[in-house]
């Protein structure tokens, strides 16, 4: 993995910034040196991240104004600074300032410039929707580069460009990351790049400055509730990828309420998807679950049929997969040798995932952290067996604290053992996350109640619920996913479930009834 925290090209292109100004921001005053004298070939947020040339932006914060660390990025090599009026009256005389009234609201539209506008050399298919989106982005770059071509991807599991590992902070970078990160994409060769587009990215102008050729909605849940006062205003944020001013051609799973709400009233040509039976151009039949994998094939317009397949289980996969195939078909790309490649590839890190040690049960890891995906990786695995579900769950902390007693309902109500424990806490007490989750539980009637306990320490409940498995059960291990860390009042500790859960299964005792293999 790329250990540069902040990933560019390393040729950048190079604009004065009177050329900036004119072509990205109109209208904008300058003070200092003439723009035109002023060279610029990088864009930064932070005064750690400051290179040699970059343009520093000066944002006002809820706590503090960027243009006060505006000496720092000088110092460190920054030649001019994007602030608003307010920012620029706090900078020394004489710096070279770009001023408008929101420089966020052109932060993407200058990164972009500044790069070269490196997305428009990529085919670019972003993906949205409250669940689903790492693995159908993840589906996609693995089927794309199965099917020959050169891909990147970017999300919450990190960024992956012509298969090398590049380290990223957020789901959706910030826009002048992002777009160094096209440019860097660009510069090795990459054709097509997939990415999540969160409702926080939407919102905050992290993709500003990027118009996709297809974007993706999977379904919507609830979720950001925290960010978003209303599952509506969340919608409406989701809803704005596809405008023309963000998207080309839309691919829209029309399997929920909201989905059928986005294809009637986008104006992008739309291709809709269905997995459950809906009015849709493309359908999966002939499914063929499995505990590691589901077989199906895509049914298109004009009776074309394409065998496929995902390497996971559930209905909500083969949606994920459904709609991978077809985005990559409407991008200009040839469907079948994806779906092929898809069907090929390995799993997705922390979703649904096996931990295998030899042991005569299934122990599966996922990123369920929200109330529907509870029920999604519940109901995936239920058929799976004629075992018993024991699942192991908590809520994070400094988040929607109305999902809490939600998932503990969904738990209690869908599994036979749950172990309610920490997830990340954050700056919260986790003895109240567990409680709110605690009472969910509790609205179950007793006689249709899974057995509850609650044991705050993860590491523990993990190595309780293997403990407690019997031949052909299934242990859930749900929240954290491809998480490596637990966040505990502003502290990272190292935790990893899937490690954590192999120490587990070591550790089990034999028995005579144990018949797994290694």
């Amino acid at each position: 993995m790329s250990s540069d925290p902040n990933p560019r090209p390393t040729h950048p292109p190079r604009t004065t910034l009177g050329d900036l100004a004119a072509r990205a921001c109109p209208g904008a005053a300058w003070r200092g040196r003439e723009p035109e004298s002023v060279e610029v070939t990088g864009v930064t947020l932070s005064t750690r991240r400051v290179r040699p040339g970059d343009l520093y932006a000066g944002l006002p914060g809820a706590r503090a104004h960027g243009a006060d660390f505006a000496v720092e990025a000088l110092t460190a090599g920054a030649v001019a600074v994007l602030t608003d009026p307010a920012g620029a009256d706090r900078l020394p005389e004489g710096t070279p300032t770009l001023v408008v009234d929101d420089p966020r609201g052109v932060l993407g539209a200058v990164s972009a410039e500044v790069y070269g506008h490196p997305a428009r050399r990529l085919t670019m298919i972003g993906v949205t929707g409250t669940q689903g989106k790492t693995t159908t982005t993840r589906l996609l770059e693995g089927g794309l580069a199965a099917a020959g071509h050169v891909t990147a991807v970017v999300g919450t599991v990190g960024t992956r460009i012509a298969g090398e590992d590049v380290k990223t902070a957020l789901t959706t970078p910030e826009a002048p990351d992002l777009h160094g990160l096209f440019a860097l994409m660009v510069e090795r060769g990459v054709q097509v790049c997939a990415m999540e587009v969160s409702s926080h990215a939407l919102v905050l102008g992290r993709v500003d400055g990027v118009v996709f050729d297809v974007a993706v909605f999977l379904n919507l849940g609830r979720d950001h509730l925290d960010f978003h006062d209303t599952v509506e205003e969340y919608f409406e944020a989701k809803a704005s990828l596809f405008t023309p001013q963000r998207a080309r051609r839309a691919v829209v799973c029309v399997d929920d309420e909201h989905g059928r709400l986005l294809a009637g009233r986008t104006s992008l040509p739309v291709a809709t998807v269905s997995v459950a039976g809906s009015d849709a151009d493309w359908h999966a039949v002939d499914v063929h679950p499995s505990p590691s994998r589901t077989d199906f094939t895509v049914a298109g317009p004009g009776g074309l049929r394409i065998e496929a397949g995902v390497p996971l289980a559930g209905g909500y996969n083969v949606s994920n997969a459904l709609a991978a195939v077809v985005a990559a078909g409407e991008a200009g790309l040839e469907p079948a040798p994806v779906a092929r490649g898809i069907s090929g590839l390995a799993g997705v890190p922390g979703r649904l995932e096996s931990v295998h040690a030899g042991q005569d049960f299934e122990v599966v890891v996922d990123y369920a952290h929200k109330p529907d995906a509870v029920e999604a990786a519940i109901g995936a695995l239920r058929p799976l067996t004629e075992g018993r579900v024991l699942v192991v769950i908590g809520a994070g902390g400094d988040r929607d604290t109305g999902k809490r007693p939600l998932m503990g309902e969904i738990a209690a109500r869908l599994a036979d053992l749950v172990v309610v424990t920490d997830d990340n806490p954050r700056t919260e007490d986790p003895a109240s996350i567990r409680a709110a989750v605690l009472a969910g539980a509790e609205q179950v009637p007793s006689d249709r109640r899974a057995e509850v306990l609650e044991m705050g320490e993860r590491r523990a409940a993990i190595a309780h619920a293997v403990a407690q498995a019997r031949p052909g059960d299934i242990v859930l291990i749900a929240g954290k996913g491809h998480e490596t860390g637990q966040e505990v009042h502003g502290t990272v500790h190292p935790f990893d479930d899937r490690e954590v859960a192999l120490e587990a299964l070591r550790a089990l005792p034999a028995r005579p009834d144990r018949r797994g293999s290694a």
